[in-house]
């Protein structure tokens, strides 16, 4: 009777239970350069990010310390000047995925939420997202452009020229079941 009263409580738990796939290895990059200056990218290894496939619904976090630069000294530029990862020591992303639909997956989709970085909040309107089912996990890649000033990030007029105005954000996520 106990073994027939766990195989029903298992089988309505799992029924009802959300698909949730999850990542805490994902990347993001960013670039801002431009011509015949010094490269102004970055990359970070540590993403977490989750995606509810009931619905969805996708989140991210980004530790802003964690990105690295080719040049050490335009990383403590960055964590100390621009980004000032000591006040604001991460970023986020929350929105959902229009039209989602996990039983018919699509190769792209759009996305839309809203972005905190550097204790601005933002909202992002319809992204591409792709998707695409990798051996029973999820892929999600996306490229967007970004401007520092939405964010309250001021460049000096002395490196101005040296920066981009608009930053190219790129997101690579492997998304496994939990």
């Amino acid at each position: 009777m106990k073994t027939l009263l766990y195989f029903f409580l298992l089988l309505g738990t799992s029924t009802f239970a959300q698909q949730k796939y999850l990542t805490k290895t994902g990347q993001i990059s960013f670039e801002a350069s431009v011509p015949s200056f010094e490269e102004v990218a970055a990359k970070n290894n540590s993403v977490t990010a989750i995606l509810n496939t009931e619905n969805g619904e996708f989140a991210a976090l980004v530790l802003v310390k964690a990105f690295r630069f080719k040049n050490a000294l335009m990383e403590e530029h960055f964590n100390e000047n621009y980004a000032e990862s000591h006040l604001y020591p991460k970023a986020t992303f929350k929105g959902k995925i229009k039209d989602f639909d996990f039983k018919q997956l699509k190769d792209t989709y759009k996305i839309s939420g809203e972005l905190t970085f550097h204790g601005v909040t933002k909202p992002i309107n319809n992204v591409t997202v792709k998707l695409k089912n990798t051996d029973g996990n999820i892929t999600l890649s996306s490229s967007f452009k970004l401007l520092p000033s939405d964010y309250n990030i001021k460049i000096p007029s002395i490196v101005k020229s040296k920066i981009s105005d608009e930053v190219v954000t790129t997101i690579e996520l492997l998304l496994v079941k939990q």
